[in-house]
């Protein structure tokens, strides 16, 4: 394991503002729009979820590599945040399960990093000011003039206007056999997961239930999903501006008017938002972590949810109203947030289709919204798209 590092490094972010700390991980220079999460637990899926992607990740906990990492826990291919930022990262990895050191992984990635910061007194600041794009230099760089640092921020690109599910996409189109997830019995439904910057757990979710899930690329087309004969659609989460995902709101529409069941989660729900005819819109800082209280306007359950995103949709919570695109019916706010009363998820009232814009999978948990895997299979079931019993798995 490497023995600490003792170079200098700063985060700077865009208004000028300061934290001072040693350099973490791969030492040289990262930028990115720094967000917080809010997560004691579960580093390591944060660090491998697709949907920070673009991001400086801002951990609120104070310890954090206190279990090494695995390659069980890894939620994807890669990490893929750009830059991570702690206060009293673990000096050596302690629990039966570790591979090796969280700092070892982030070198060998090539992640830059930063420790001993005052992470409570940056979260305090990001919630005040908003999410903005900051930088880390470690090193020699450490001592450049602030508004030196600044400018090199400045220069970079905001999330805004974005589009970036296509760069964590997958390549290629690949499937999650149920069988090899605990089922043993005949393949219930066949579903397309439209990978937007999907997490490894969504379709094993699936496949326990008996899901057969083709997941692919975020460019498809509409013929190729159709080719598939799906049961049913998915949309995963992603990083991004929704407002950038012209090609897979049109993909949607078309899912839509053909009458397949369709789920999102995350960013899936801002595209089912926009593809209804709402506008989204950037939240000031943001919802990540796996402690988000949501609740169930249906019901008045409420639900502790894993999210990560920075845009929200724009509809308004009620009553069932008509959709801005008026050939899909009526559509109601399903869930919000408790925080701050965002919307958190759609259902559609008139054809098969509802999203959240939290994380059901939750592999760090909470696991309080597993149910909507359910919900989507019995969407399925009721469509009469169910396959024939007596054909078997094939």
């Amino acid at each position: 394991m490497n023995s600490p590092r003792i170079e200098p490094a700063v985060m700077v972010l865009e208004d000028g503002t300061v934290f001072e700390g040693r350099a973490w991980g791969a030492p040289g220079t990262a930028f990115g729009e720094a967000v917080f999460a809010t997560g004691m637990t579960g580093y390591q899926e944060t660090l491998t979820d697709p949907s920070y992607a673009g991001q400086i990740v801002i951990q609120t906990a104070p310890h954090i590599g206190n279990t090494g990492v695995n390659l069980d826990d890894m939620e994807s291919r890669k990490i893929w945040v750009n830059g991570f930022v702690v206060r009293d990262p673990a000096r050596r990895p302690s629990n039966w399960r570790s591979e090796r050191s969280l700092d070892d992984e982030l070198a060998e990635q090539g992640i830059t990093g930063i420790q001993g910061v005052d992470t409570r007194a940056l979260t305090r600041h990001l919630r005040d000011k908003g999410a903005m794009r900051a930088g880390i230099f470690s090193g020699d760089q450490a001592g450049e003039p602030v508004a030196q640092l600044v400018q090199r921020v400045t220069e970079q690109p905001g999330m805004a206007g974005r589009a970036l599910a296509e760069h964590v996409s997958t390549d290629e189109t690949y499937v999650v056999e149920p069988r090899e997830h605990g089922w043993d019995a005949p393949v219930r439904h066949e579903v397309v997961a439209v990978d937007l910057g999907i997490k490894s757990m969504t379709p094993q979710r699936l496949a326990e239930r008996g899901v057969r899930v083709h997941v692919v690329p975020a460019d498809v087309s509409f013929e190729q999903v159709q080719a598939l004969h799906p049961d049913g659609v998915f949309f995963s989460n992603g990083p991004g501006d929704p407002a950038t995902a012209d090609e897979q709101v049109a993909l949607l529409r078309r899912v839509l008017d053909e009458g397949i069941p369709f789920f999102g989660i995350c960013f899936g729900n801002q595209l089912l938002g926009r593809a209804l005819g709402f506008g989204t819109y950037k939240l000031t800082f943001g919802h990540r972590g796996i402690n988000q209280p949501v609740m169930d306007l249906a019901t008045g359950t409420v639900e502790i949810t894993s999210q990560n995103h920075g845009f929200a949709v724009d509809a308004p919570v009620g009553e069932p109203v008509t959709a801005p695109e008026s050939r899909y019916g009526r559509v109601s706010v399903s869930h919000v947030g408790l925080n701050d009363d965002v919307v958190e998820g759609l259902r559609c009232e008139d054809i098969p289709a509802f999203s959240v814009q939290y994380h059901p999978e939750a592999a760090a948990g909470p696991h309080d919204s597993a149910y909507l895997f359910d919900r989507f299979i019995d969407m399925m079931d009721r469509a009469g798209q169910s396959p024939d019993p007596e054909a078997g798995d094939n």
